[in-house]
Formats: structure tokens, sequence, C-alpha cells
């Protein structure tokens, strides 16, 4: 059977697009400008939430993180996982994209606009040192927000799922040696304690919670209960979803006003890289015949960044007030809105992938899509 013909494990039916949803572009624009402000009139506060975290990771956005992606962990059959191999094109695609493109488009975009394009409006001093963030930020893959995004776009849980976990072990040994070859630094000290905190809160720990909770529920009222509770649980992750916003924001909310010129340009490659990345990603899947549920994910995964992770590397490298921190707090910053339009164009086109993907097949291995019930 193709790979275009089916999703390993539909998502659950969906009662229909609630009020979140239905305005979460508005409800995203009032969050930025909302933690923004607050960033900017209420700095100690923010300072103090900011201040609690462990090894670089932030408690109270890892907090909002397990509500946004416990509830999606809960609709993966865990039992289902090893029929993931047949989606072993899409997990070659992210792969690929994670590993031989992005960091070095983004290295490339980062020279090219920095160095040159904007070099006039930044200060010559740091920009080698916003170079080095950039290349931070895209030298690893997302852990926990791709989650989220591929819960939007109704992506194959299973396969989101397993392609983190792939992701995560590669980064513990080919992180260090990319971001050296790149930068020219001979000696890169990673920061293990917050790689291996982020893989225990964002992956080991919600993973072993919605296993427990997944058969408990299914144990007490079977999958009817448990559709009972993912429709429930799913506003819960949206405003979870927006709140980080709200703290990702306020954080930060003195610099975008102080030097809101050094944060926009730095957004310029960012977001290319973005497009860039998620956009080959996805017309790669099509190419390769890749069910949507699988581009989707796979698209997203491409793109996204591991900030924890990239903050606490430039924090470790160059300093709390350097430049690539700056530049690395810059992704933080864009990550949520940037992503969710990802996810826009990923549902938008979803005729016209499917339509592209059965063509693309050779006739003999072509079916029709089966629709998700």
């Amino acid at each position: 059977m193709s790979e275009v013909a089916v999703c390993d494990v539909p998502a659950p039916s969906r009662p229909g697009i609630g009020f979140f949803e239905r305005y979460l572009t508005l409800w995203v624009a009032l969050c930025i400008v909302v933690g923004t402000a607050l960033g900017h009139f209420l700095p100690g506060t923010f300072a103090a939430l900011g201040a609690m975290e462990v090894a670089k990771v932030n408690l109270p956005v890892a907090a909002l993180i397990w509500l946004m992606i416990i509830p999606m962990l809960l609709k993966i059959d865990f039992a289902a996982m090893g029929q993931v191999r047949r989606h072993w094109k899409g997990i070659g695609v992210t792969l690929f994209i994670n590993w031989a493109v992005k960091p070095f488009s983004m290295a490339l975009l980062a020279w090219l606009f920095l160095r040159h394009v904007f070099a006039p409006w930044l200060p010559a001093g740091q920009v080698d040192s916003y170079i080095a963030g950039l290349i931070l930020l895209a030298a690893a893959p997302c852990t926990a927000m791709v989650f989220v995004w591929s819960n939007l776009c109704d992506g194959e849980p299973n396969f989101t799922l397993s392609q983190v976990a792939i992701n995560d072990a590669i980064m513990v040994v080919a992180f260090a040696p990319l971001v050296a070859l790149l930068l020219g630094i001979s000696a890169i000290t990673v920061p293990w304690d917050t790689l291996a905190l982020s893989v225990g809160l964002y992956i080991v720990v919600p993973v072993v919670i919605a296993v427990v909770a997944r058969r408990w529920i299914i144990a007490r009222g079977g999958p009817a209960l448990l559709e009972r509770w993912l429709a429930r649980l799913g506003p819960v992750s949206l405003a979870a979803l927006l709140l980080t916003l709200v703290l990702l924001f306020g954080f930060q909310g003195r610099q975008i006003i102080d030097q809101p010129l050094v944060i926009a340009l730095l957004a310029v490659p960012i977001l290319i890289q973005v497009y860039f990345n998620s956009g080959l990603a996805y017309l790669l899947n099509r190419r390769f015949g890749v069910a949507h549920c699988v581009a989707g994910p796979s698209a997203l995964i491409g793109a996204s960044n591991f900030f924890e992770l990239a903050v606490a590397a430039a924090v470790s490298l160059f300093g709390a007030h350097s430049g690539a921190t700056l530049a690395t707090v810059v992704g933080v910053l864009i990550e949520v809105p940037v992503m969710l339009s990802v996810v826009r164009i990923v549902n938008a086109s979803k005729g016209w992938y499917e339509a592209g993907a059965r063509t693309g097949l050779p006739k003999e291995r072509a079916s029709p899509m089966r629709s998700e019930p």
C-alpha cells in the first residue's frame, strides 16, 4: 500500500472549530501586544518569573508546555508506534532538512543579511555575535512545540513523536560538531544539563503521563470517554499556548521597545529560513507521495527550532548580554506566530498537496486517499 493512501492512526474527529481556533490569529496578535506591554511596565514581575529556571529551562513556560502537549500525546496509540516505519520517506525528508539544510541555509542567510544587507544599521562589533546566535538557533530542531503545530494541522501523532525522538538522539552527538563547523570554534561546550532536562521535561515525563492517563481513561469508559476528554482539553491547550506567548514577549518587553530595529532586522533571516525549510520539506514530501498527515508535521519539524538549547548555548559561549543571546531570543519571540502561519498554509493547501502527491506516484502504486473519520 502506498504511503500516500493512509495515515497510520487518524487523529480523533473534531466536533468543529472552536471559539479559540476560529480567532486564533487575533488572539496571537493580542497576546504579543499584551505581553510586550506588560514586560515593559512590569519588568520586576517578569524578571521574577524569568528567574524561575533550572539549567536555563524556564519552569513556568515548561508547565504551560505540559498543558499544551499532554492532551496531544493522549491521542497517540503507543501500541501502534511500530507502524510508523511505513512513513520512512517522511522521516528521511525531515532528517535531511533538519541536519543537511537548515543549519547551512541559516549560516548563509545570516552572512548575507547581517554582514552585508543590514550591516549599516547594526552595531559593527556585534555582527559576528548575531550570526553565531542565528546559527545556534538553527542547529537544533524543536522538541516540544512541534506537538502543538502537528496537532493544529491534524498531523499523524505517532510520526511526530517518533521524529522528535530520532532528532533528540541525533542532537546528542551532532549539535556540538555542527556548531563548531559553522562557527569555526574548536571547542563547543554543549549545555548538557539543558539538553537532558528539556528532553526529560518535554518528552519523557509527558509521554509517561499520557500513557498512564490514556490507559486509565479507556479502562473506565473506552474510546468514547477518551474523545470527550480530548474535546474538553482542547481549549486548555490553546489557552496555554496563548499564555506562553504572553510570557515570552513579557520576558523581552524592554528589549523589544529599546531595540526594535535590531530585533526586526534579526527576524528577517529567521523568517526566510523558516518558510524556505518548511516549504522545501513540504514539496519534497509531496514529490515522494507522502501522506499529508505526515508531510504537515514533517514540514513543521523541519522549520522549527529548539530555542531553550539555543539560548543556553549562546549564554554559555558568549554571555547573557551578547548579541548571540539576543539573536536566539528573537527566535523565541517569532517562533509561535510564524509557525502558526506555516500551520495555516499547510492546512489551506491540503487539497493541492493531495492531488499532487497522488499524481506524483507511479500508476500501479497510486490509490485514492481514504477519508479520515
